[in-house]
């Protein structure tokens, strides 16, 4: 749980570092399991790749039904032009989503075991409700850039109430892509909604046309089984990861069930 201390400096900065949040078994627990998934998948069944910086090209039907399942999504860089395979497997996975942490055993395990729904209500959602999950690799060498964003562009309530919770696997640092944020900049509007196009596919409807602040991102550095709490409004970002370690991570984001939740949000579960 949170003392108000940390509450005030959430409110305040828009994120929020919580040190030692996950334990080393809980972490090993975490990693193990995602590595015997990816054992488990067969590639062939899917070579969906996922990148927030061309958010249409992920937007095939496997992306878009993984919100109650159990997906694999892979690194732009981890195949070629012709379709062909330029690391092993296990280094080839972006993320695995969106559902895991309802529907593995060892996943939901783990998460349950966490305060993440009571830490939600101290800092203001009603009804939580774990809406997605997320385990992010960004893998050696090829770890893709994930462009300034805010989470409630792509889960979308209104009033707004997403919150993000992302927990360090590995050491997150400025080599391996850690994450970067504009302090207080979850009082900027929300610039836009990733949404079901009425056509087919998808597309951002634009909320607010003022740019980006001229703000420098500040870098968030973190030791393994670090918690950083992220409001739904604050852009942040992550580079590429041209190192030779990975940087893996997992998140899962909280919504208020209270609110409501766009029929027309990319992400929809039956869970």
């Amino acid at each position: 749980m949170l003392t108000s201390t940390q509450i005030s400096s959430y409110n305040k900065n828009g994120y929020l570092v919580v040190k030692d949040f996950l334990s080393d078994t809980q972490r090993k627990l975490l990693m193990e399991r995602a590595e015997v998934l990816i054992d488990d998948f067969d590639p062939s069944s899917s070579h969906s790749i996922f990148t927030t910086n061309e958010q249409e090209r992920s937007s095939d039907d496997y992306f878009l039904s993984s919100g109650d399942q159990i997906r694999f999504f892979f690194e732009e860089k981890a195949i070629d032009s012709k379709g062909n395979f330029t690391v092993p497997k296990q280094k080839s996975i972006n993320k695995i989503g969106h559902a895991q942490h309802e529907l593995d055993p060892i996943y939901k395990k783990v998460i349950n075991s966490l305060d993440i729904p009571e830490i939600g209500k101290q800092l203001g959602i009603q009804k939580p409700r774990k809406l997605q999950s997320m385990h992010i690799f960004k893998q050696p060498n090829i770890g893709g850039e994930v462009g300034l964003h805010q989470d409630s562009t792509f889960l979308y309530t209104s009033p707004k109430s997403c919150i993000g919770f992302w927990v360090a696997l590995e050491d997150a640092n400025i080599e391996n892509g850690c994450l970067q944020a504009i302090t207080g900049g979850h009082t900027i509007p929300l610039k836009k909604r990733f949404k079901l196009a009425k056509s087919g596919g998808t597309e951002f409807e634009i909320l607010d046309e003022s740019p980006w602040p001229n703000t420098a991102l500040d870098l968030l550095e973190v030791k393994a089984g670090t918690l950083i709490i992220l409001h739904g409004q604050l852009p942040h970002y992550s580079a590429e990861n041209t190192s030779n370690k990975s940087r893996q991570a997992f998140s899962i984001h909280l919504v208020d069930d209270n609110c409501h939740y766009a029929e027309d949000n990319w992400l929809q579960s039956s869970i």
